[in-house]
């Protein structure tokens, strides 16, 4: 497991300081306590790090979820009812995939996937937008076109240049040149630079630059809201108190399953979705083994339920974060998780330091290596059927939100897949001889025939002439459709009025 450390040292790192305020920031919009998220982002590390097959994968608590857990708190009418619902939800993720449900994952074709991924960068980079230059009203982790503040993504950005701060933008500015000199540049100097990562020297001169304006060596300032916000212990007791237990004595009542059930459902499907992005990311091709990742996830949300978490979900922003930086084996995912623990301990007050608009710099590379011009020219070259799912899927992420992006997507996929069953149920030869002066067609369907194809098979067979033959041939289909069946047999009860002969052969 520490064959890689030199990787995944640097990479976890990183992975840390993205997933920091990530983790508070979904816990806020959920209406949850603030240190639920970070119990989340723990659990997601260390124990679902742990369990999980994914080489690369990181999980932690998911935006996607912010609405369901919100809307569930005020159902459910406390916080400790909700976290039974979160342990359910992990019993019945477990239980899923010891039933092999992880199969679902291999139904998503590969250009929704590419899209998801190309999506999502694109979100990131829209969304931070507004953090870079010092507008922090949404929480950090939004992939919602609406969001919780009342705006969009698109207006969030025109507000954010009225409120334009030029001490979060200078910051901004600062730790994005780092990090492009440092990859570009550094890096291929000399081995220090591959173990020093850019990221964190950005994070430092953000929290340098915003000591120099608290200090007034410059003449800017930051606000409380445009720095990191981790709940400060006053001490190791003040730590634990922040962990709370589920209440047991609910767990008869139906609401508290429906949403277990709701959960387990949610959680999942990000989970594969990202599984199957992340995999796709990965240099190394690696494939995750879906149904131990969904027992992977289940027992992360046991355990999170159990201790005062939020759910937990396999994320593509700290994941595709993750390979970004070089983070080779599922040690970064672990030391991530590790570091969020020990910082939550001991270093809170100095977490609180932290620009976000230096995690913003950071997440804007990451959504350009996501979404780089180039594979929108590839996918293009692909040729229609792989470019209209994938630009459907980013239309549909960046003006709905993640799983409704994914199933605008779908429905394209879909669509394609449908019209080549439409195009492809059975081939027609004409005049192919002639026995006499009666012309002989032959109909050869094909190996699967749906009731989709009804409609073309009919077709060809009203344009058979009068006084013709005409061979089906079902050798090689393995279905025919009662409907298409139907079809056949009116045609041969009404031949006789066309003068038709007709043969079947292995029909």
């Amino acid at each position: 497991m520490f064959d890689k450390i030199k990787s995944d040292l640097p990479a976890s790192i990183v992975v840390f300081f993205v997933a920091l305020p990530l983790c508070l920031g979904i816990a806020l919009a959920s209406g949850a306590p603030l240190f639920s998220g970070i119990i989340a982002g723990i659990v997601g590390g260390l124990v679902v790090g742990f369990a999980s097959g994914s080489a690369q994968g990181v999980s932690g608590p998911a935006a996607g979820l912010t609405v369901i857990v919100f809307t569930a708190i005020e159902t459910l009418g406390s916080w400790p009812a909700f976290l039974l619902a979160v342990l359910l939800a992990g019993a019945i993720q477990m239980a899923m995939g010891y039933a092999k449900a992880g199969f679902i994952a291999y139904f998503f074709p590969s250009s929704v996937i590419k899209g998801m991924l190309t999506g999502i960068g694109l979100l990131i980079i829209l969304k931070q937008i507004p953090h870079a230059l010092g507008y922090d009203k949404d929480f950090e982790g939004d992939n919602s076109f609406i969001q919780i503040d009342g705006e969009n993504t698109f207006s969030s950005i025109a507000s954010a240049l009225e409120a334009f701060n030029m001490g979060a933008f200078l910051i901004a500015a600062v730790s994005l040149f780092i990090l492009i000199f440092w990859e570009k540049v550094l890096s291929k100097k000399h081995k220090i630079f591959q173990l020093i990562q850019g990221p964190l020297v950005a994070i430092i001169s953000g929290i340098t630059l915003n000591y120099l304006y608290l200090n007034g060596s410059l003449e800017f300032t930051l606000t409380s809201e445009q720095l990191v916000s981790i709940p400060v212990p006053q001490n190791f007791q003040g730590f634990l108190s922040q962990f709370t237990l589920p209440d047991f004595t609910q767990i008869t009542s139906f609401q508290i399953w429906e949403v277990a059930i709701m959960i387990a459902i949610v959680a999942s499907l990000e989970t594969l979705l990202c599984v199957e992005a992340t995999d796709k990311l990965d240099p190394h091709k690696r494939v995750t083994p879906t149904n131990r990742e969904l027992k992977a996830q289940g027992l992360g949300n046991m355990i999170s339920g159990l201790i005062g978490g939020l759910p937990v979900t396999q994320v593509i922003v700290r994941s595709s974060a993750n390979i970004a930086f070089g983070g080779e084996t599922k040690l970064s995912s672990m030391l991530h998780g590790f570091f969020l623990l020990i910082s939550a301990i001991t270093i809170a007050g100095i977490l609180n330091l932290i620009p976000l608009a230096s995690l913003a710099a950071i997440l804007l590379v990451v959504g350009y290596k996501l979404a780089k011009p180039s594979l929108f020219k590839e996918m293009y070259k692909l040729g229609w059927e792989q470019f209209i799912p994938f630009t459907m899927t980013i239309i549909g992420i960046l003006t709905t939100d993640l799983l409704k992006g994914i199933g605008i997507g779908m429905v394209f996929g879909i669509f394609f897949t449908l019209w080549h069953s439409y195009k492809n149920s059975h081939s027609f030869e004409k005049r192919i001889t002639h026995e006499g002066d009666v012309e002989v067609h032959v109909l050869k369907l094909s190996e699967e025939v749906s009731f989709f194809n009804k409609a073309t098979i009919l077709q060809s067979l009203d344009h058979i002439p009068n006084n013709s033959k005409v061979i089906i041939d079902g050798t090689v289909s393995k279905y025919l459709s009662h409907d298409v069946v139907e079809i056949i047999e009116n045609f041969i009860e009404n031949s006789s009025t066309k003068n038709i002969t007709v043969e079947k052969i292995n029909l």
